[in-house]
């Protein structure tokens, strides 16, 4: 879809926005319902071409190296990306976006950068920079990318190296000769000190131990972990990553990590000084880089004019899977706790889909 900047507001069931894998799910779900692709909803999607976060992961991230690509409803994963393990994850993913959107006919219109979203009485009002739209509900699937977290320690302006986050990386090469402290303890975290502890020297920081997994995350544990997120969400907490509930499993390249000494953490330290950092013992380490592998938050802001958040920063979850803001029915946010992983944004998206039409056919209803 390659249609001008609209200047009235072009009239909607509904809005997705973000086309990674919860809103992919989410038109797919709507498009099975019934809905029309351009006449009932609308995919807007930020990226210029699909594939949502997975086209700006680092080079190095293959198919070998990712926790898993999840299936999308409808169309599996393999038949694009064959046997090679050594492509990037960059190039299969989207790839496979692609097709989806082809092959379903889902009709994204990118890159349409939303602004904001505004009540509008029984109708929500979606500002972009590809035109002015009049819904009645959003599936919100824009993730966390966008939204990179590094925080706000004692003399971070002072550091004289480099700094960047788990979003700017690239490749290990660049560090050779470096000292590279690298903070964090995500599963991120682990693969690029992974990759950089194998060119030059490296110092691990995190805020607590690492929890290690040793045994088998079966599908129990899996529907545990899930299940401690959700009802922090529910409670209008903010969310954690799943991780931070399921561990790291310890597999044969953490063992060759632990080998070579890479995985041997010190705390968080307290201070940056403007040549390394500094811990509340007085003991200090010089660095040449810091990275930043300090996770994400959900882009949000463009919601921010509905009023959904506590004052602690979270929202009130309720629905089948918990996708539905308790302060506002006719707006469900995909890919956000419970359902980060992808998934989780598989399920969330059918949920989200079916609730939200149904909500509004009862408003509908009620109006009639």
């Amino acid at each position: 879809m390659t249609t001008p900047a609209l200047r009235t507001a072009l009239k909607l069931d509904i809005v997705v926005i973000g086309a990674g894998q919860a809103g992919l799910s989410s038109a797919y779900h709507l498009k099975k319902l019934g809905l029309v692709p351009q006449r009932d909803f609308l995919v807007l999607d930020h990226a210029p071409s699909p594939g949502g976060a997975w086209q700006h992961r680092w080079p190095s991230l293959t198919l070998s190296t990712v926790n898993r690509v999840h299936d999308l409803p409808g169309l599996g994963f393999a038949e694009f990306s064959g046997t090679d393990q050594s492509v990037r994850a960059s190039v299969a993913v989207p790839h496979y976006f692609a097709a989806y959107e082809s092959h379903f006919d889902l009709r994204v219109l990118r890159p349409a950068d939303v602004k904001v979203v505004c009540p509008r009485g029984d109708h929500l009002r979606v500002e972009s920079d590809r035109g002015l739209f009049s819904v009645r509900g959003i599936i919100n699937a824009t993730g966390t990318w966008e939204q990179p977290y590094v925080p706000d320690y004692p003399g971070r302006d002072l550091f004289t190296g480099r700094q960047l986050h788990t979003k700017d990386y690239r490749t290990a090469d660049e560090f050779r000769g470096k000292h590279v402290l690298i903070v964090g303890g995500g599963i991120s975290a682990i693969q690029l000190l992974d990759e950089i502890s194998q060119v030059t020297r490296t110092t691990w920081v995190t805020r607590t131990p690492p929890r290690w997994r040793t045994g088998p995350f079966d599908e129990e544990a899996g529907r545990m972990a899930v299940a401690m997120v959700e009802e922090r969400v529910r409670a209008g907490l903010p969310p954690r990553a799943v991780v931070s509930v399921t561990g790291l499993p310890v597999t044969p390249a953490i063992e060759a990590m632990q080998a070579r000494g890479a995985l041997d953490r010190l705390p968080m330290f307290s201070e940056i000084s403007e040549s390394g950092v500094r811990w509340e013992d007085g003991t200090s380490r010089d660095v040449d880089v810091i990275l930043w592998c300090t996770g994400f938050r959900s882009a949000l802001d463009h919601l921010a004019p509905l009023q959904l958040r506590e004052e602690n920063g979270g929202i009130v979850m309720t629905g089948r899977l918990a996708t539905q803001a308790a302060k506002d029915p006719r707006i469900h946010l995909v890919g956000y706790g419970p359902s980060a992983s992808t998934i989780g944004a598989n399920r969330a998206g059918a949920a989200a889909a079916r609730e939200l039409t149904r909500y509004l056919a009862g408003m509908e209803d009620g109006a009639a």
